[in-house]
Order: C-alpha cells, then sequence, then structure tokens
C-alpha cells in the first residue's frame, strides 16, 4: 500500500524446443511484463508456419462469429440482464503444442466453415435478388405516371431511348441543348413530378453519345427498364409476388442459418478466442532472441510471483534452462513498469487512478488516500442519505450480479458503494432525507448543520478540507523528493507551501486559541521566501513574474474546493424545489378524487430520482477534479509505465498444459 507492487527482472535463456511451451505456460500465468533485449547484431526470433496460420486462421474465424452472430436471436437485455449479467461457461483444452492446436482447428474448420459461408453465400444472393425486384418495383411506380408499355421504352435497332429523371428547373435548357447538338433529330416526352421531370429522349443511335453527354452534364439520372411486357402499373403486381417468393425463400435460409448458428456459435467462438491468443503470443516474439539451438526472453515480474514462475519454468524445460533474477539498476528505475498494489477493500480505486496515470515506480500510490478523499468528496457534495441510501442499493446489486465477471461494472459499483455511505453518513449529519422532505411534514431531524441556512459555514468547512487536501499532497510531494536524492526539489518546491497553509491555518485558528501574531507571520514569511529562492532558482530573470502566477495558481486551486460547497447546495435546492411542487399540488382535487396526491406521488418519487442521477453524475465528475488537477497536481506526475503482462485474454476457454512432458 502507498508503494507499487516490487518488480525484478526476469532473464531466461533455454532450449529452442521448449519455446512454444514455455511461452504458453507465461502467457496463461500472466504475471510477465516480456520486454525486447536490447542486445545489438543478434538473431530475433520470428513467427513459424504455424503462427503465422494462427494469425490467418483468427481473421478468418472471427469472420465466421460475425456471420453466426447475425443469425442468433437478439439477448433480451434489460435492466435484469444489466444489473445480473449471465457468466460464460469456460470450455477447457488440452494444449500440446502450436502445431497439435492449428490441426485441431483446421479438422473443426472443414467441417463448419463450409456449411456457414453456403449459407452466407445464399442469403447474400437472394438479399440482391429482393433489394433489385424492390428497385425495379420503385422504377414501374415512377413509370406508370407515363401510361406507356414498358417494351416500348427499351432501345431498339435504329433508336437509342433514355429514361429518367432531371431537376425540372434544368429540363428546358437540356432539352435545347439536345435539339441543337442532333438538328432536331430528338424526341422528348416530359412528365413534371414536383421538383423533378420524368423524361423518356428517343434519337437516332449515331446520337446516343451526343445525348448521353448532355444528360450527364445536367445531372440526369437514368433508370433501368425492369423486365415484362405491358403497363408498368399491370406489371407490378407480378414484382409483388416475386418479391414475396424470394421473401420467403430468404425466411427459409435464415432459419436454416438459426440452426447452424445454435448449434455451433459457441464452438466458432472457443476456437476464436483460442486462435486470439496465438494471435497475441506470435506478437511477442519479435521481444525474443535466438541462436541456432537457443532462445532466450527478458521482462518484469512481481517479487510475489518469481518462485511460481521459476517453477514453472524448470517443469517445462527440465532443468535445461539458465535464469537470471536481478533487482532493477538506478538507470532502469524510470522505465520499470508498474503494478498497484492496493488491499482488496479498496482496490477498486485504482481504476480511478489508473484513469489519470500509473505513478513512477519511485512514487508513492494516490490510491489509498484516494479511496477516502474520493469517497468523502462525493459524500460532501450529494449529502442526502436517501440519495446515499438509493445509490447505494443499486450499487450493491451490481457488485452481487457482477462478482463472478469482475470487470469494470463490478469495480465502478464498489466505488459507488463506498461513496454512497460517506453521503448517508454525511447527509444525517446536514439532516438531509429527501431534502427537507421531513421538516416539510412535521418531522423534527436533528442535524449539525443546515447547507441551506448555513451556506458560508459550509464555505469555511470546504475551504478548510481544500487546504488539508493540498497539504497532504505537498507533504507526499516532498517525501518523495527527499527520499528519491531530490532535497533541492524538497525544499524550495514542496516545503514552501506547506509552510503557507500552516501559516494560513495558524492565522485561521488564532482568534480561537490565542496563538501569538509572530507565529503564524513568521511560518507563512518563511514559507513565502523559500517559495520566492525557489522561483529565482528555477526561473531567473522570469522569477518575478512566476511568482506571482504560480502564488495565485495555488489561492485558485485552493479556492476550487468551494464546490464542496455549491454542489451540496444545489443537491438540497434542487430537492427543495420538488418538495414544494408536490407540496403546491398535494392538496388538488376534482370532485372526490385526490388527484394531487396521486400525482404529487409521482413527482416525487421521479423528480428525486432524477436529483439523485444528476447530481450524483455532478459528485462523481468534480470529485474527480479535485484529485487530478487541485491534489495530484501538488505532488503526483502520473507517468509511469503501465505493467502490461503477456497474458492470454479468456472468456470461454481454458487451457491445460502438459508440464515436464517433454
Amino acid at each position: 500500500m502507498f508503494r507499487p507492487e516490487e518488480m525484478v527482472k526476469l532473464e531466461v535463456v533455454t532450449l529452442t524446443r521448449f519455446r512454444d511451451t514455455l511461452l504458453t505456460f507465461l502467457h496463461e500465468k500472466g504475471t510477465v511484463h516480456i520486454e525486447e533485449i536490447p542486445i545489438e547484431d543478434i538473431q530475433k526470433e520470428t513467427p513459424n508456419e504455424f503462427y503465422r496460420k494462427a494469425t490467418s486462421y483468427s481473421i478468418t474465424i472471427s469472420r465466421l462469429v460475425d456471420t453466426l452472430r447475425s443469425y442468433l436471436p437478439p439477448r433480451s437485455g434489460g435492466i435484469k440482464e444489466f444489473i445480473f449479467p449471465k457468466g460464460k461457461e469456460k470450455r477447457s483444452y488440452k494444449y500440446r503444442g502450436i502445431e497439435a492446436l492449428i490441426k485441431d482447428v483446421e479438422s473443426f474448420l472443414s467441417q463448419v466453415e463450409p456449411k456457414i459461408r453456403e449459407i452466407e453465400s445464399e442469403a447474400t444472393r437472394i438479399s440482391n435478388e429482393i433489394s433489385n425486384i424492390k428497385s425495379s418495383i420503385k422504377v414501374l411506380e415512377l413509370l406508370s405516371a407515363l401510361n406507356i408499355e414498358v417494351e416500348y421504352l427499351r432501345p431498339g435497332s435504329f433508336l437509342n431511348i433514355e429514361v429518367g429523371t432531371l431537376e425540372r428547373e434544368k429540363v428546358e435548357k437540356a432539352i435545347k441543348e439536345m435539339v441543337e447538338a442532333t438538328s432536331g433529330k430528338v424526341h422528348v416526352l416530359r412528365k413534371d413530378l414536383g421538383a423533378i421531370s420524368l423524361l423518356v429522349v428517343v434519337t437516332l443511335k449515331e446520337d446516343a453519345g451526343k445525348i448521353a453527354s448532355i444528360l450527364a452534364k445536367y445531372g440526369f439520372e437514368k433508370v433501368e427498364i425492369p423486365e415484362g411486357k405491358g403497363l408498368p402499373r399491370d406489371i407490378i403486381p407480378e414484382y409483388m409476388n416475386k418479391l414475396r417468393e424470394k421473401e420467403g425463400e430468404l425466411e427459409r435460409v435464415r432459419a436454416r442459418g438459426r440452426e447452424i448458428a445454435e448449434k455451433y456459435y459457441e464452438e466458432v467462438l472457443f476456437y476464436k478466442e483460442l486462435m486470439d491468443n496465438e494471435r497475441d503470443k506470435a506478437n511477442y516474439l519479435q521481444y525474443l532472441v535466438k541462436t541456432e539451438m537457443t532462445f532466450g526472453l527478458s521482462g518484469w515480474v512481481p517479487k510475489s510471483k518469481v518462485d511460481e514462475i521459476i517453477e514453472g519454468i524448470k517443469k517445462i524445460t527440465q532443468g535445461k534452462v539458465y535464469i537470471n533474477i536481478r533487482e532493477p539498476t538506478e538507470k532502469e528505475i524510470e522505465n520499470v513498469p508498474v503494478k498497484l498494489r492496493n488491499p482488496d477493500f479498496i482496490s477498486q480505486f485504482e481504476m480511478l487512478t489508473e484513469m489519470y496515470g500509473v505513478p513512477k515506480y519511485n512514487e508513492i500510490d494516490p490510491t489509498p488516500i484516494m479511496a477516502f478523499t474520493y469517497s468523502f468528496f462525493f459524500g460532501f457534495m450529494l449529502t442526502d442519505f436517501m440519495y446515499g441510501l438509493l445509490l447505494g442499493v443499486i450499487s450493491a446489486l451490481l457488485v452481487k450480479g457482477h462478482s463472478k465477471l469482475r470487470d469494470g461494472t463490478w469495480r465502478f459499483a464498489k466505488i459507488m458503494l463506498w461513496a454512497s455511505a460517506f453521503t448517508m453518513i454525511l447527509g444525517i449529519a446536514f439532516g438531509s432525507y429527501f431534502g427537507n422532505a421531513l421538516d416539510m411534514i412535521g418531522i423534527h431531524v436533528p442535524r449539525l448543520m443546515d447547507s441551506m441556512k448555513q451556506a458560508m459555514d459550509v464555505l469555511m468547512i470546504a475551504l478548510a478540507i481544500g487546504l488539508a487536501h493540498l497539504f497532504t499532497g505537498y507533504l507526499l510531494g516532498f517525501i518523495v523528493r527527499w527520499k528519491n536524492g531530490d532535497k533541492k526539489g524538497a525544499v524550495f518546491e514542496q516545503l514552501p507551501w506547506l509552510l503557507i497553509i500552516i501559516g494560513i491555518t495558524l492565522y485561521a485558528l488564532s482568534s480561537k486559541l490565542e496563538i501569538p501574531e509572530i507565529a503564524f507571520k513568521g511560518v507563512f514569511g518563511l514559507g513565502l521566501v523559500l517559495f520566492a529562492i525557489g522561483e529565482v532558482m528555477s526561473n531567473g530573470v522570469m522569477a518575478m513574474l512566476l511568482i506571482i502566477s504560480d502564488f495565485f495558481g495555488f489561492v485558485g486551486n485552493w479556492l476550487s474546493y468551494a464546490r464542496l460547497m455549491a454542489l451540496a447546495l444545489a443537491t438540497s435546492g434542487i430537492a427543495l424545489v420538488i418538495n414544494i411542487m408536490v407540496q403546491m399540488i398535494w392538496g388538488v382535487k376534482i370532485g372526490p378524487v385526490p388527484l394531487g396526491i396521486l400525482i404529487g406521488i409521482v413527482v416525487f418519487i421521479g423528480g428525486h430520482i432524477f436529483s439523485t442521477a444528476i447530481n450524483a453524475l455532478g459528485a462523481f465528475v468534480h470529485a474527480l477534479r479535485l484529485h487530478y488537477v487541485e491534489f495530484f497536481g501538488t505532488f503526483y506526475s502520473g507517468e509511469g509505465r503501465r505493467f502490461e503482462p503477456f497474458a492470454a485474454k479468456r472468456e470461454v476457454s481454458r487451457l491445460e498444459i502438459e508440464i515436464g512432458g517433454e
């Protein structure tokens, strides 16, 4: 806690024949951050035939998955499915090497792929035919305005006929130009249809090119004349019958597709996951080095996982291996990948820290502090017991429903559980239960403070909290810099703000604790002097301007904590408005019907649900801002390198590896 997971460098050299099984073992363990070995003029590993096939089959099977998914019935979804999602069952596969896996995949694809492709091809063909029939029906409906049999609209041996639409305002110019180009040897049949005109242009074959060029110039949209004989309106029923036949045929194909999807979808998804993971392994081969008989890899491993990894490597290689484990050197410290390590009850807050960026390996992990302060800020802004209870119930359901998945929703819900607990505690302190609803019905609610009536007191508390929060950040920054050898930075960049904050605090307490004036002025002045010296040392001639800018930047950050008060008031204010609205309509009656009560209940429930949602969103965002902008800016860079292990992604598959069977 407060420090990232301890990392050690792992270096392995072993025989090439163990490469496939060893990589698979490390991939399934998911605890090694593999890195490229910085050795010049040494041969790198490259994917062999089977890894290249795995990459190809991964793409192929992905397409099959998409095809089958389109035939599956839509999932029921809904709120129940969101809160209590069904977990996916995992199917085991006994791994006997990449070559054996590829053969199994090829055997499976030889049976399944032709069936899926046949359905896909047939469905595509029929869909295209349906599209063509619909297009023909639209053309026939358009041509019905001419009342001319369709066979007379097709070109003949000597005549060229163009049928299509043109913007009405361009027709006259187009006709005039066609007449001039053909010396009058053109006939145009025109039917105006609103803003467009339907044209039938008849000319000699020898003038077809000229006519086509002129029509294209004016934006003529040609229509293809459908097959058939007779008037367009008489042919339409024939095409409607064809359409119904083809739609029935497509439905039968889709029914077959659903049968195939229900039979093979899970299995295809299983093999896709196997191939996706082999594809991922292939991408890491470029980080390995090799000789004719051996290969080597290097990476970072959490210290707590070293024994387990070494034991597995020795079993797989039958002891024919060189393993070196060492601590990171001073040059490597800046580049060591960072894996956060916190107790389970606050580990979910790592998600918020990682959204900003992970700490450097020699920095402090702010997650434990953030777990408390973020939840407290959230609760201070929402500040209503019933809102917190509502949020807590929803969060608890999500935690329970997603407990097996341990996904992002589960982690976020656990954060909201903390936040809801603080919201309820502070709601009791401020005596807020759906705002002032209990007060309005005559129930006296004990409270330490009324946020609406004592707004200035709440503001003072908010600013005091902000000062304590900033002090914590600068103190952490001082500790980190001092410990990492940057004593100059600690004294002239962190210590001044600590002294300034202490001086402000002593001044605020002086009236009640009778603190001598010299005490807070001395501490505050010393802080200002160190701050000014630090600015001069860092910025030279620009120091005077930056002293003013940076000092008021600190003041701005401090005043930013006033948002704690502002959002607390916003929550109370919105709740108050809802309660007043309910009070206004409560007594409305239409005859003996107490309509006001019915509407009032709806307004009360709906209004407070809306208020919970909108104010919780505001609290979530602004609590994050106070950490990301104000707090982290005092000590935290977030510029660490994230630990990204060489790890398999398993949702529907489970790999069983034979160790020591070589």
